[in-house]
């Protein structure tokens, strides 16, 4: 991955890689999950949802075989059989697991182990199988031989194992090979010498069952991921009218009858209600929309509710802490921070609405700002209902407009203005008749 973190922290489809798998684990009937952690241990923790598994640790890394013992202490008592996964495979699903679980008792093997057929297998270690197909032993890519390196089948490091079994031949296995490690899948060739059966159970889509290992790699999975994504709000109702620009975190839920337009972004736990157009360019993050809600094109939304009926854009921003109610107008190149709108209030031409509480049926003119930093602190304005707020003007909180006032068009208002006034504060203006002839003159 040529990175400081660990792979299993990078994101995939805005989630963390490790999340699918703890996610496709937590989905399966079992006694007990465990996920066993080593190098950047801390990065890796807090990730895991403490219950429903318990985290035991592997304080040297010493192969796979040996992390699996780590957790022999963790399973005292258990019986019946030990599913093994790896931390980077964002593409599992539970289905997959449940099918290779049935698959694997439905043989009565001892162990069970899911392989996939790559174009290029380079860093994998390969599936031998004997005369008849069945399974053989496990190579891994550095120990292979050129023949070896050769074949196709690789194992994917998913295991179904006998419990008790598999902690017998996990004492006998030992690290002969170049990188001095225990591997896992040597455990395999211990039971065929003992007599017990394994498994090679191959399956279709290699891409889900697949580890990590590069930038390529976390592209690839993002995109697959994006694309099952995209298939399955299509299949629920939402119009997309141009996939391949459109991407869509896999924790958003979109309701029926809404069109996303191309080049839209709808990321991490965003809500999206019925009936809502999210024109082009738009992206909008961890926030929840209402029901027909539109967004002209090129909106950034984070953070923010967006009520039933609003529209949004186009050029809006919408920061955190942004609380639209149904109706709202919020127009081109408006910015909204920590501002409570009212049903049917209007802020529609280059706007910015900062720690502002605004009634209903508040129309706030072109040019308006509200003034809510001293350079130290934040403070509120507040706009009463079926105020009205002329355009260019400058609300210096903290400051209150209270309902039916107006404000005059260049306004710059630092005291409270009581409900249905008219607030007033600029320069009285003075036309000096002639003054453009004799500044010609000289």
């Amino acid at each position: 991955m040529k990175s400081a973190r660990i792979k299993l922290v990078h994101e995939v489809a805005g989630r963390p890689m490790v999340a699918y798998v703890l996610e496709a684990s937590a989905a399966l009937p079992a006694g007990k999950r465990i996920v066993v952690l080593g190098n950047q241990a801390d990065r890796v923790a807090p990730l895991v949802p403490v219950p429903p598994f318990t985290i035991v640790m592997q304080k040297e890394q010493r192969g796979t075989g040996h992390a699996v013992q780590q957790a022999e202490k963790a399973l005292a008592g258990a019986r019946g059989d030990l599913l093994v996964l790896n931390g980077d495979l964002p593409g599992i699903q539970a289905e997959t697991l449940r099918r290779f679980i049935a698959a694997h008792r439905r043989s009565g093997a001892a162990a069970s182990l899911l392989t996939a057929h790559l174009e290029d297998p380079a860093g994998y270690g390969r599936v031998i199988r004997d005369g008849k197909g069945g399974f053989s032993r496990i190579v891994e890519h550095a120990d292979a031989s050129a023949g070896e390196r050769a074949i196709t089948e690789i194992n994917t490091g998913i295991y179904c194992f006998d419990l008790a079994l598999l902690f017998k031949m996990l004492k006998k296995i030992r690290p002969a090979n170049k990188q001095g490690e225990y591997y896992l899948p040597d455990v395999l060739g211990l039971l065929l010498k003992a007599g017990k059966g394994v498994r090679a159970l191959e399956h279709d889509e290699a891409w889900e069952i697949l580890g990590v290992n590069s930038r390529a790699d976390l592209c690839e999975a993002a995109l697959r991921l994006n694309e099952r994504r995209l298939l399955a709000l299509l299949d629920g109702g939402v119009t997309i009218l141009d996939p391949a620009s459109t991407r869509v975190d896999a924790a958003v839920k979109v309701g029926a009858d809404t069109v996303l337009h191309p080049g839209t972004a709808l990321l991490g736990a965003t809500v999206i209600g019925r009936d809502v157009t999210v024109g082009q360019g738009t992206v909008i993050r961890d926030s929840k929309v209402g029901d027909g809600v539109t967004f002209l094109p090129y909106c950034v939304v984070t953070e923010a509710i967006v009520g039933s009926g609003t529209r949004v854009g186009p050029f809006a921003h919408l920061r955190p802490g942004t609380d639209l109610s149904e109706d709202v107008h919020i127009g081109n190149f408006v910015e909204t921070k920590k501002a409570r709108l009212g049903r049917g209030s209007k802020a529609n031409h280059l706007t910015y609405l900062g720690d502002t509480k605004i009634g209903s049926r508040v129309n706030v003119g072109a040019g308006t700002i509200t003034c809510n930093y001293d350079g130290v602190n934040k403070h509120v304005t507040e706009i009463g209902d079926g105020a009205f707020i002329g355009s260019d003007t400058a609300l210096v909180a903290p400051v209150s407009v209270g309902a039916g006032a107006y404000i005059g068009a260049g306004s710059t208002i630092t005291q409270d203005v009581p409900a249905g006034a008219l607030g007033v504060a600029r320069g009285r203006q003075r036309n000096i008749e002639g003054w453009s002839a004799r500044k010609a003159k000289k």
